[in-house]
């Protein structure tokens, strides 16, 4: 990769280009630049973990697939994150135990494994920067369980914000006040309400919520009834 492509990326990262040890430096040279396909397979689960990997655009949707075709989605890494599963499975020399697909076209970049484990142990800034994003990663996964073990919040959002006013209108309101509107956490309002405005629904604004589609936030509401 040139250097002018290094200097690019790492754009993207600002904790990441902030690190000036020799380390990181060298290891970052051995990093891969990839494009992937709308629709293609980032990881299996099952498959070894050989990368670190860190998303420049577009999205990966992670999820889980049961026997019966079931899924859920975990996250979504978008521009400027890394996948906190992979961290995982590097860190435990561990199989994936779920499967990433690029929702959209991606670039992005990966380090192979033993640079990672280079870097992860003798880049104290990359370390940090690591076991930061795994950190928000793991709070992201336990606010996920919350919401499958108590209920429909994204039935109850959508309701919550058709009584605050339909399309088109502007809500004032900020997504901790929100949580406590509803009594859950600012994370699980925050990673709904970008699912909304990515179907299309709602646009976010600094401190205001703009709702353009009351229809389809009302059918989502009223599964929350059934």
């Amino acid at each position: 990769m040139s250097e002018s492509t290094t200097h690019g990326w790492l754009k993207m990262f600002p904790a990441l280009n902030t690190i000036t040890d020799d380390v990181w430096h060298r290891i970052m040279r051995s990093a891969q630049h990839v494009v992937l396909p709308a629709g293609s397979a980032v990881f299996r689960g099952g498959q070894a973990c050989e990368n670190y990997l860190l998303v420049l655009e577009g999205m990966v949707k992670v999820q889980r697939v049961s026997e019966d075709g079931h899924e859920i989605i975990l996250y979504r890494i978008g521009a400027g994150q890394v996948c906190e599963l992979t961290t995982s499975c590097l860190l435990a020399d561990a199989e994936y135990p779920a499967e990433a697909v690029a929702e959209t076209a991606v670039r992005a970049i990966l380090i192979p494994k033993a640079y990672f484990h280079e870097a992860l142990s003798g880049s104290p800034g990359f370390r940090k920067f690591v076991f930061s994003s795994l950190d928000q990663g793991i709070h992201g996964l336990v606010h996920l369980v919350e919401e499958v073990a108590f209920g429909h919040m994204d039935c109850r959002l959508a309701q919550h914000l058709l009584d605050l006013g339909g399309a088109p209108k502007m809500i004032e309101k900020t997504h901790y006040d929100l949580a406590v509107e509803l009594g859950t956490a600012r994370e699980v309002v925050s990673r709904l309400l970008k699912e909304f405005e990515r179907r299309g629904w709602v646009r976010l604004h600094r401190g205001k919520i703009e709702i353009v589609g009351s229809e389809e936030l009302r059918a989502l509401a009223e599964k929350g009834h059934v």
